[in-house]
């Protein structure tokens, strides 16, 4: 895995000098993860408009990673806690939508997420009993999870 590591740093800097930024490469290994996280002050050009940036970032640094060894599991890329604080706020709104459901009984939705998103608030969920979790049937990369009460 430290092979990785060395390889997602190289990555994301040339990907970053390539692009002219300014920037602070670290790589951190988080449970079963690599974790890039970039400080930069052109953060705000780097992350995009609601991450979206930052999502092509990630997924060209993956790519790049993949070339070399096409084995290697995926590497999430943050740019100065970006997706930290997002993730961090979405699970806080599950949390909350979870106890509205524990005590009205009534199931609610989630706006559409990806299944990295999805993921995480199923596993948060989880840990809230007499909740239950069900994500939209279908293909589409983002979709709905429903939060209900357990019978």
């Amino acid at each position: 895995m430290s092979n990785i590591k060395e390889l997602a740093k190289q990555s994301a800097e040339a990907l970053l000098d390539s692009m002219g930024f300014d920037r602070t490469v670290t790589v951190r290994e988080e449970a079963d993860l690599i974790c890039v996280d970039i400080e930069s002050s052109d953060a705000s050009y780097i992350i995009g408009d609601d991450g979206s940036r930052l999502d092509d970032v990630q997924y060209l640094i993956n790519r790049m990673i993949q070339k070399e060894c096409p084995d290697a599991e995926r590497v999430k890329v943050d740019c100065d806690s970006y997706r930290e604080r997002t993730e961090a706020r979405l699970l806080e709104k599950a949390v909350k939508l979870a106890n509205k459901v524990l005590e009205t009984g009534k199931p609610l939705r989630l706006n559409p997420l990806n299944a990295y998103h999805r993921r995480l608030v199923h596993n948060k969920l989880q840990e809230i009993q007499g909740i239950l979790t069900e994500s939209e049937e279908g293909t589409a990369r983002y979709k709905r999870i429903t939060i209900k009460k357990q019978n």
